[in-house]
């Protein structure tokens, strides 16, 4: 049966969707190149606007909603839609945006790539205004009281964790999935988001954590599939989201910082901040070693530190030039 939307209950990730979007979904997995969580989340979009159709249209499944039904979705529906997640849904401007975001994609394909539909209704479709917020992150000695935290059994890890984190400013995907063969010299190359490689620079704090942690870390045969992880479980496998999500909590607590304000994501904010107020690094330079595919992502890190602001205009040139009376 077609879930109901405006119930509690979450949408099975793995119900049938029609088949003019599963053929969406493998597109921009194998032509697009999106990774498999970008993928889901579309799914989950997906899942999220037929259901509601469904649930208007009375269809006992999402796939009979066929091709006369998308034919027939205007720009006053999509908009209908997009009110509903607000009025009905409560879900903030960021997560309609990602909807409306999945649905300009969606529509676009189907316009553009499988000529499903003869127009795009998604083409004018605005996504909600969001509020710029600036970016929580850690203060250099709450920083410091972070790494001098660290303890116990896996200390040597989690301290290259940690350090990894806060110097690097690596997303949590990315650390998890770090393989030693992918460490040369002072360099790690690591898989961001859509699978894309990037080149990050280690400083020599990273460099003698991950030499410290490699000293201790457990040997693997050479047919282990984790053999080449960087990081290892208690069990000796590939290293968890949740297990360094945990870890990083812990010390946090550890050093008197609040657990709840702060995660890995918020340590990759410090790292960003620091090398910006701290590093002298140009708003390009920190683009690339964050790997946003757009600048306006990295811009947030312009407005955390007003004193540079005010220094880069008195380091104006024409800064002493004044009008003779």
């Amino acid at each position: 049966m077609a879930s109901n939307i405006s119930s509690n209950e979450k949408i099975p990730i793995e119900t049938p969707l029609p088949y003019y979007a599963e053929e969406f979904l493998i597109y921009m997995e194998s032509i697009r190149g999106k990774s498999e969580n970008t993928v889901r989340e579309y799914r989950h979009d997906l899942l999220a606007f037929f259901s509601y159709f469904a649930k208007h249209k009375k269809a006992e499944n999402l796939e009979d909603l066929d091709v006369t039904f998308i034919k027939g979705i205007t720009l006053a529906d999509l908009y209908k839609y997009i009110n509903f997640l607000s009025k009905e849904r409560k879900l903030k401007p960021t997560s309609r945006a990602r909807k409306v975001a999945s649905l300009r994609s969606f529509f676009k394909y189907l316009y553009g790539k499988a000529h499903v539909i003869d127009s795009n209704p998604a083409l004018d479709l605005e996504s909600p205004k969001l509020t710029k917020k600036l970016p929580v992150y850690l203060q250099l000695n709450e920083s410091k009281a972070l790494l001098s935290s660290v303890d116990g059994e896996n200390g040597e890890r989690d301290y290259c964790i940690l350090t990894l984190f806060l110097n690097c400013g690596m997303r949590l995907s990315e650390l998890c999935g770090i393989n030693i063969s992918a460490i040369k010299d002072n360099t790690i190359i690591v898989k961001g988001k859509g699978d894309k490689e990037r080149t990050i620079y280690l400083n020599e704090a990273c460099e003698k954590a991950i030499k410290d942690y490699l000293k201790v870390r457990p040997k693997l045969g050479d047919d282990d599939p984790d053999q080449d992880a960087l990081f290892l479980s208690e069990r000796k496998q590939r290293i968890s989201r949740r297990t360094v999500q945990y870890t990083v909590k812990k010390y946090l607590y550890a050093a008197g910082i609040d657990p709840t304000k702060y995660s890995t994501h918020k340590l990759r904010h410090t790292a960003a901040t620091l090398m910006y107020q701290y590093g002298d690094v140009d708003i390009r330079s920190l683009q690339e070693i964050l790997g946003h595919e757009s600048i306006s992502t990295t811009e947030i890190y312009t407005h955390v530190n007003s004193g540079k602001l005010a220094e880069a205009v008195r380091a104006n040139p024409l800064a002493s030039e004044k009008k003779e009376d």
